[in-house]
């Protein structure tokens, strides 16, 4: 039900931050952490350099409407309409319909805006002016707001948070790469639980590590598998050999049933 509702909620949030903080002069919740504030450049250019960088007036009603026009009606505009587009299919009609050359003109016009973007951003790295296109073409800079004023936020928290981050990310790229049956086998030797692991590990898969479902025994060694770790095993190895006893499989059987060669 959200989902359906959402480009309407983010452009009510939208539109309650800047109705609270830009539209009365006041920063925005993660503008005022880090003591900036947006102040009207073109004030700012025609009486020349400025001594401190902090002095100028604010945002005239204009750019704050125009602010509010384009992140907050431009957003949602774009987001809807590519729902839309997306919904009624207008990629996938005939190549000379309105719809079709509707799609390619909102994918050109947003690779535009993409490159546009990343150009603003190489101009921002270099010259620490306007961090999006919107700011640019409004002539609306963050400057700071008090040249006095002590950081909301400590390096030591700052610095936790990076260290968690990287460790949250660095477990996310190396979880998927571990197999549990593997792990288990090298940590097997290290277990003070000796006594155990002969009957516990009988009854397991010694390929899976689990309670085989349809339970096969390999010959003539008669330890127990799931059938398909032990058909694959068998077909991908001609030559395989029991994972408990090293032994040569030359046939299958179903736990209480007939022998089956492996050939089959």
């Amino acid at each position: 039900m959200l989902f359906q509702y959402e480009p309407e909620l983010d452009a009510f949030l939208e539109f309650l931050i800047w109705r609270f903080s830009i539209w009365v002069d006041k920063p925005t919740p993660g503008n005022a952490l880090m003591n900036l504030r947006y102040r009207d450049e073109r004030a700012i250019e025609p009486r020349g350099k400025v001594r401190t960088g902090l002095e100028g007036p604010g945002l005239t009603v204009s750019q704050k409407i125009w602010y509010c026009v384009a992140t907050v009606g431009g957003q949602y505009i774009w987001a809807r309409l590519q729902s839309f587009s997306a919904f009624r299919r207008w990629g996938d009609t005939e190549n000379r319909s309105l719809a079709r050359r509707s799609w390619f003109l909102l994918q050109r016009i947003e690779g535009f805006y993409k490159a546009a973007s990343f150009g603003n951003l190489l101009i921002f790295l270099l010259t620490g002016r306007y961090r999006s296109l919107i700011e640019r073409v409004l002539k609306a800079r963050l400057v700071y707001e008090s040249p006095n004023m002590n950081r909301a936020v400590s390096f030591e928290y700052m610095n936790r948070q990076l260290v968690w981050n990287e460790f949250s990310e660095m477990l996310l790229l190396l979880l998927p790469l571990l197999n549990s049956s593997s792990l288990r086998k090298v940590l097997r030797p290290f277990s003070n639980d000796k006594s155990s692991n002969s009957e516990g590990d009988d009854a397991l898969c010694p390929i899976c590590q689990a309670t085989p479902t349809t339970p096969f025994l390999a010959l003539p060694c008669q330890h127990r598998y799931c059938y398909y770790c032990l058909r694959t095993r068998c077909s991908a190895a001609m030559s395989f050999r029991c994972s408990r006893c090293n032994e040569p499989v030359v046939a299958m059987q179903r736990h209480g049933g007939s022998v089956n060669n492996i050939s089959q």
